[in-house]
């Protein structure tokens, strides 16, 4: 089991009240959330292995020198808050999560994080090195390009928490949205994404891309059906897609998840009893962590 840590923790920032704070009133809500979300995955799906996969580089340098409108409003924005004209938001999320990492730590659950990459490389990369298989946790739907019946793969998209959700196979891909999981990356690239900054190609959305994908198969096959002239592409469509050339030649290195992160050797079986018992003690102890610590603890050691 592969946990997009990041997108679990940012759910449960937002899905637990602030007022669940450390005796010192520091907001611990993510901290136990997320704590709250492992418990109740490994108890409802017994993985073997567990791995907390982090972004050590939420915006790497590679794919903005491809596309430099990646994830640049999510720059912006973290400028415009820190402007001394702006009403400042206190920020009580970013001081959890080194809790979080001093957390499972102690516990012993793996935590990977690679320097240059995003959390969904890591997640790739042991997703394409697992020989059995493999579900992988996360409230973001690019990793849908993972799915894949035949080698077992599959993600757990939260609904509502970690309680209810989506099971995400390659039927619900074709139901949903028209493709595979193979195809979710060349869908996601064609019509763009604007919360990652990828712009797409003009006047082709979702089901536009899923239809074109039907038809010629992949990128490669729309891109030669661009240059076939009796192709069955509207003029229209031959004419966006041609001039979206220049995007498209380096779209896909950047939506597709890298399978080639330098992972360290971490021992990723999921721990039985604590890795630092005293260490666990003095976290739990000073942040208040009770009930969320010790429903944990009790259900890895069962």
């Amino acid at each position: 089991m592969l946990l997009d840590t990041a997108s679990l923790y940012f759910r449960a920032y937002f899905g637990v009240p602030d007022s669940v704070r450390a005796p010192d009133g520091t907001p611990v809500n993510a901290v136990r959330g997320l704590l709250e979300f492992i418990t109740r995955l490994v108890h409802d799906h017994h993985p073997t292995d567990l791995v907390a996969c982090m972004d050590a580089d939420w915006r790497p340098q590679w794919r903005v020198d491809l596309i430099p409108s990646y994830k640049a409003h999510r720059v912006a924005e973290e400028t415009a808050a820190g402007t001394p004209d702006e009403e400042e938001i206190p920020d009580t999320l970013s001081p959890q999560v080194p809790v979080i990492e001093a957390v499972l730590d102690a516990v012993g659950i793996a935590r990977v994080g690679v320097e240059g990459y995003e959390a969904d490389d890591v997640i790739g990369t042991f997703t394409g090195r697992a020989s059995g298989p493999v579900d992988i946790v996360t409230g973001d739907r690019d990793l849908f390009q993972l799915v894949d019946d035949k080698r077992e793969r599959r993600v757990l998209y939260p609904l509502k928490g970690v309680g209810t959700l989506q099971i995400t196979d390659e039927d619900l891909l074709r139901e949903k949205y028209g493709v595979d999981g193979s195809g979710y990356a060349d869908m996601a690239l064609l019509r763009g994404d604007p919360s990652d900054g990828l712009p797409g190609v003009p006047g082709i959305g979702e089901k536009t891309a899923a239809k074109l994908l039907a038809q010629y198969g992949d990128l490669a096959g729309i891109m030669a059906a661009v240059d076939d002239p009796k192709s069955k592409l509207t003029p229209t469509q031959r004419r966006r897609l041609d001039e979206s050339r220049p995007y498209l030649a380096v779209a896909p290195k950047v939506v597709l998840v890298a399978g080639d992160v330098p992972l360290p050797d971490v021992e990723t079986a999921l721990p039985r009893t604590p890795h630092d018992p005293a260490a666990v003690e003095e976290l739990g102890a000073r942040w208040g962590l009770g009930g969320s610590l010790h429903r944990l603890l009790t259900t890895l050691a069962d």
